[in-house]
């Protein structure tokens, strides 16, 4: 395999994005060990770099450094995943809250087109599962961009990425796209009815069927 062309700047946080897309992609596994020396090889990089990509990662939640045994792809257990998807639901839900009564006609139109691509990517016959969450993510996060608080942004970025090591198990569930887009049209109509309490209620309850799911 030939080496990946990496440019010179904040290389380590450019390695941490690409050992990122693997975990997320699956090309490495949860419980996965890292190959430190095969991964440098590969991207053409010294183990100095590498090794601190890997602590950002572990900061992340992504990476499990062990004692003398180096590197390994984070194992999400059960309590592990129930515990994210908690905080996500209480951290999310407080977000559409102020979005369903602060939003401007201009954001609540960007949602309403996110969410128009969310149906079209879950026609019958037409489903592209990784599109579908893809979307679906992009909607989530504007809706944390128009609430505004960065500091509750920065923890649902870092919750959501190990809620993805997860991803792969709620993707093939039977009846999980058609049950996550009804439960978006709820939340969207809650938005468009000014009703914070409803939005709350219903994003709770998109993060409730969620986690059944991904289980």
């Amino acid at each position: 395999m030939s080496a990946v062309t990496l440019t010179p700047r904040a290389l380590y946080e450019e390695v941490a994005e690409l050992l990122r897309q693997r975990i997320f992609n699956r090309d490495l596994e949860p419980g996965a060990w890292i190959d430190e020396l095969k991964l440098a090889e590969e991207y053409g990089i010294s183990r100095t770099p590498l090794r601190e990509a890997l602590k950002v990662l572990a900061a992340e939640g992504l990476v499990t450094m062990k004692v003398r045994r180096g590197a390994y792809v984070t194992e999400v257990s059960e309590k592990d995943l129930a515990d994210v998807y908690h905080l996500l639901s209480l951290l999310e839900s407080d977000a559409v809250g102020v979005v369903a009564e602060r939003a401007t006609p201009a954001q609540l139109a960007e949602l309403e087109s996110l969410h128009a691509e969310l149906e079209a990517a879950a026609q019958p016959g037409q489903v592209d599962r990784a599109q579908f969450f893809a979307i679906n993510e992009r909607f989530h996060m504007q809706v944390m961009a128009i609430a505004d608080n960065r500091w509750r942004d920065q923890m649902v970025a870092d919750l959501r990425k190990v809620m993805k090591l997860n991803r792969h198990n709620s993707l093939f569930k039977a009846g999980r796209i058609t049950e996550s887009l009804q439960e978006h049209r709820a939340v969207m109509a809650a938005i468009k009815a000014r009703d914070p309490a409803a939005a709350m209620a219903r994003m709770r309850e998109h993060f409730r069927n969620g986690l059944e799911a991904a289980n």
